[in-house]
């Protein structure tokens, strides 16, 4: 795909079907899908979706500060996706949701996610990390991947709706570096292919579509595994993000992740995303699913 054809793709996916019925019991919203080498749902597509589902349920002057979910089953990228979104609380500040999306009639993922009206209070936040690249003068996925005969390797490199430059090598295949260092650290930049609307409420889900990406590398670096380990299973159990300022996906987004732990096949992820500017708009945190055919003894 071109990069118009990935952006429009992405605005597409997040244009739900549906209209709010504020006198039901939920409010139901249909998405779709592209078709995929895997046929297994992308898990940032389901969060961004969710978000624009409920976000369709709130007053436009409440935008998404935070959601907390959980994977249940994989998604069929060949079946739309049902979204019902149940409109817990609208208080005086904040209004709260909770999302279950559904396939075959049984939820793949379930969320609750909270709005708010902007206030102002204390502020402060932890900086942006010295010494990071322009991501300019970094090699694009398409640059890393474009060249690999395999379906994955192309989707990967030419039709995801972002432009991913990794910091530190990409961990795609195995490295001297990686099988060295064993750090517990993965930086990215990120950005979408193409401009997007002036719609904070689009922005916000489409970094809930980008926040799944990588966030559990900083697991696999920290033991030297590349994605290509033979036997290798990773999965998203669950996610929380928060937003904490404004932001504009069309523009770079540095994503600092760290793994803080690792145990009973599970590795954590926590990552912080800044603007260019050093500005700190979101937090991520994903447990996942990470098992190996002989772990180690």
């Amino acid at each position: 795909m071109s990069e118009r054809d990935t952006t429009e793709m992405l605005l597409d996916l997040l244009d739900l079907d549906g209209e709010p019925e504020a006198r039901t019991e939920e409010d139901i919203f249909t998405g779709r899908s592209p078709i995929q080498p895997r046929q297994r749902v992308f898990g940032g597509q389901v969060l961004g979706q969710s978000v624009v589902a409920a976000s369709r349920t709130v007053s436009g002057d409440r935008p998404i500060h935070s959601l907390h979910g959980y994977f249940l089953r994989p998604g069929d990228a060949l079946k739309p996706i049902t979204f019902g979104v149940q409109r817990l609380r609208d208080g005086r500040s904040f209004s709260a949701r909770r999302v279950h999306a559904y396939q075959n009639g049984e939820p793949i993922m379930s969320l609750i996610a909270s709005f708010q009206a902007p206030a102002e209070g204390i502020e402060h936040q932890e900086p942006m990390p010295p010494g990071i690249p322009d991501p300019e003068t970094l090699p694009s996925s398409a640059d890393i991947l474009g060249r690999v005969d395999d379906p994955l390797a192309q989707d990967w490199a030419y039709n995801r709706p972002f432009d991913v430059r990794y910091v530190e090598p990409p961990i795609y295949f195995p490295t001297p570096e990686l099988a060295r260092q064993h750090t517990a650290r993965n930086t990215v930049w990120l950005k979408t292919t193409g401009p997007m609307p002036d719609d904070q409420a689009l922005h916000r889900a489409a970094l809930a579509y980008a926040s799944d990406y990588t966030i559990l590398e900083s697991t696999l670096r920290r033991h030297g595994l590349p994605w290509t380990t033979p036997g290798l299973s990773v999965a998203s159990l669950d996610h929380a993000m928060w937003w904490h300022r404004p932001v504009r996906v069309d523009e770079w987004l540095l994503y600092v992740q760290t793994s803080p732990s690792a145990s009973g096949a599970r590795g954590l992820g926590t990552g912080r995303i800044y603007n260019r500017a050093g500005d700190l708009v979101a937090s991520v945190a994903q447990e996942g699913m990470v098992r190996l055919p002989h772990p180690p003894a």
